[in-house]
């Protein structure tokens, strides 16, 4: 009955089994997994209590180690181990409480533990209270009366207790896990080899039915492609006429791709002309644009030394008081000094001298007034300068503001020119775009004509032959796929 089976059945059944063992150790696998994971994690659980058991006595012996030192000593320096292992022993005893939760027998100890940490911590305390308040004599009665000491023998006893406790529990998981690790290995090694065996003889019935079933059909195939050949070399022989044809319409076709590449080229140099035109436009533009921005630096200029001009009036004007102020101040001198004279003149000999001072006084301000006129007449030419310079550069500035009128007229003619010239590259490019696009067209309908043209060759004259290949072929799949959907009789 196997020998009947379609192909699709013989690979479902060969693939359904590969699968059913593949579920199989998979399943197991992720079991094997999960047991393994859970044994890590207790491993890892139990020794966090390991490390905090240990971290109890540590944290007792360095309190005890710093309540002796302050005993010897009476510094209260020592004391910082024994400040320092406070917080951390009480929190590590709550920590084994919350760890060891799961473990009746671990909270029994604890249970007993508890109080033998409160006591030492309390004898510590009582301890260094007495060397402070009444001496190192006080204290050590206490410490040699022993009591601390059975209170760490009773919590040692105890952290021992939980210490084998916890190693016997480390030594059960590993003992697990490697069962657990074992099972695991055994079970994929098989279903590996299993499900490879049983690929094995699926892969080699199915290639030894295929190989039997498709042998006939192949020898027919063969036939059918040998008559194809035939009228493969009468639809060669039959396209000759179509193909002059065509031919005829390429050579058209060629005849216009030439003349749309010399439009093309036409419109290219029209492009760079008008390209040159306007790149000669913008350098003008901005040849007079830096002409005009001279011209305005230069009728700023003219107002700069317009206004110090009128500032230099300004001043010339303000000499003239002084000048005027420094004039009657020699008159006056010059009447101080003849009355001084004249008093002199009066006072006999004594005087004489004082008549010789009074003269030269009259003398210098004599000069001071003739240097006055001529100071003065030098202002007036000044004054007469910078007259006649602002009214000249008054008529500059007319003229630079007529200059830079007419530059901004001829700005204004040169950007109407660049904008003309730029919309006459814009039509050139178009013109040059559409002349390209145009010629490529042309060489599409080139080439699909030259493709037509080999498509005739192939195809046209041999029609009713392939036709009835094509039958025999429809027939020979129909067969083949009889055969592989033939079910058992």
């Amino acid at each position: 009955m196997a020998q009947n089976w379609t192909v699709g059945t013989k690979i479902a059944l060969g693939f359904g089994l590969s699968l059913a063992i593949l579920a199989v150790v998979g399943a197991v696998t992720y079991r094997t997994t999960d047991m393994l994971i859970e044994n890590n994690r207790m491993v890892t659980h139990t020794h966090q209590v390991l490390e905090t058991i240990a971290h109890v006595l540590s944290s007792l012996k360095d309190a005890e180690t710093g309540q002796r030192g302050y005993l010897l000593t009476g510094e209260e320096g020592y004391l910082e181990p024994w400040q320092a292992a406070q917080g951390p022993i009480r929190t590590a005893m709550a920590d084994l409480r919350e760890l060891t939760a799961d473990n009746p027998h671990q909270q029994k100890r604890l249970d007993e533990a508890l109080p033998l940490v409160n006591a030492k911590l309390a004898e510590l305390l009582r301890t260094i209270e007495l060397r402070r308040s009444q001496g190192a004599e006080a204290a050590l009665r206490v410490v040699l009366s022993g009591e601390g000491k059975q209170y760490m023998d009773g919590l040692r006893r105890l952290c021992s207790e939980m210490d084998g406790e916890e190693r016997e529990l480390l030594r059960d998981r590993g003992v697990a896990a490697e069962a657990s690790a074992s099972a695991a290995k055994t079970t994929i090694l098989g279903g590996v080899l299993l499900g490879l065996a049983i690929m094995v003889v699926a892969a080699f019935v199915i290639t030894r039915s295929l190989s039997e079933q498709l042998t006939a059909a192949i020898a027919s195939i063969r036939s059918s492609s040998a008559e194809l050949e035939a009228a493969a070399a009468q639809q060669a022989s039959g396209s000759r006429e179509q193909s002059s044809a065509a031919a005829e319409v390429s050579t058209t076709i060629r005849e216009l791709l030439s003349t749309s590449k010399q439009i093309a080229e036409s419109a290219q140099r029209v492009a760079r002309v008008a390209d040159e035109t306007a790149a000669g436009a913008r350098r003008g533009d901005h040849t007079v644009q830096r002409a005009q921005e001279a011209i305005h630096a230069i009728k700023r200029q003219v107002d700069v030394i317009v206004g110090h001009m009128l500032e230099l009036g300004k001043k010339s004007q303000q000499a003239g008081g002084i000048l005027e102020i420094i004039n009657e101040l020699a008159e006056q001198t010059n009447i101080l000094a003849i009355n001084a004279t004249i008093e002199a003149a009066g006072a006999g000999e004594s005087g004489k001298r004082f008549a010789v001072v009074a003269d030269e006084i009259r003398r210098l301000a004599e000069r001071v007034g003739g240097s006055t006129k001529e100071i003065r007449g030098l202002i007036e030419d000044i004054r007469s300068a910078v007259n006649s310079t602002v009214m000249a550069t008054e008529g500059g500035t007319k003229a630079v503001d007529a200059g830079t009128t007419q530059f901004s007229e001829v700005t204004a003619a040169f950007k109407q020119i660049l904008e003309r010239a730029i919309v006459t590259t814009d039509a050139a490019r178009e013109i040059e775009i559409s002349t390209k696009q145009q010629a490529t067209a042309v060489e599409q309908v080139n080439v699909a004509i030259a493709n037509v043209a080999q498509a005739t060759k192939q195809t046209e004259a041999s029609s009713s032959q392939t036709l009835q290949t094509v039958t025999q072929l429809t027939t020979l799949s129909r067969g083949l796929l009889q055969i592989v959907r033939r079910q058992a009789a």
